[in-house]
């Protein structure tokens, strides 16, 4: 099974509510179970990834279902929302009844911290430190993946809850199923 672990930061952030149909791609950080490589692309590089994705068995991502595939889904001339995906804080909230950051369970499940905030990635890209933001999105990447990897050999994950942690059972059975989803994808029109 080829699974794609992604992440997205933005050229801008807006106030309030985030509505990703209204921001602009600065770069995608991927993970590609195939390679074993973290790799990063801007707008301008788009085309080298759509062959990538359009050969995965399953997309994964912190929030992905709400944000950054319906970000990225803009660039493309298909359909991404059609692929089979995974998102880990959809699954989280459906076990909790509420959404946990990131940060919380990267600290609490594998003892370590993002290593900065989307808000940062934002200013970092407005001042022209990309390479600062790429790295920023793959250190995401990799914490999802690892969370992901966790969550799936032990069935759940942890968050930091006052100081405490607690355990998220979740329900992995389904994960890496085949035969769930898109085996080939076909999302360019013909």
């Amino acid at each position: 099974m080829r699974k794609i672990t992604l992440d997205i930061e933005t050229t801008s952030a807006g106030p309030g509510r985030v509505d990703p149909l209204s921001m602009d791609l600065a770069v995608i950080a991927i993970h590609d179970s195939e390679t074993n490589a973290y790799t990063t692309y801007t707008q301008e590089e788009l085309p080298g990834l759509w062959g990538i994705l359009e050969r995965a068995d399953l997309l994964i991502g912190y929030n992905s279902d709400h944000f950054d595939i319906p970000l990225l889904n803009r660039y493309y001339a298909g359909d991404l929302l059609k692929m089979r995906s995974l998102d880990l804080l959809a699954e989280i909230r459906e076990s909790l009844g509420r959404r946990i950051k990131l940060d919380s369970v990267a600290q609490a499940t594998l003892g370590t911290k993002k290593s900065g905030t989307g808000l940062e990635a934002v200013e970092w890209w407005q001042n022209g430190e990309y390479e600062r933001v790429k790295k920023y999105c793959v250190d995401d990447v990799r914490i999802t993946k690892e969370i992901y990897d966790y969550a799936l050999k032990n069935g759940y994950v942890k968050y930091m809850d006052f100081k405490q942690k607690k355990k998220i059972p979740l329900d992995t059975e389904h994960w890496e199923r085949q035969g769930e989803g898109n085996e080939m994808n076909h999302t360019l029109p013909f």
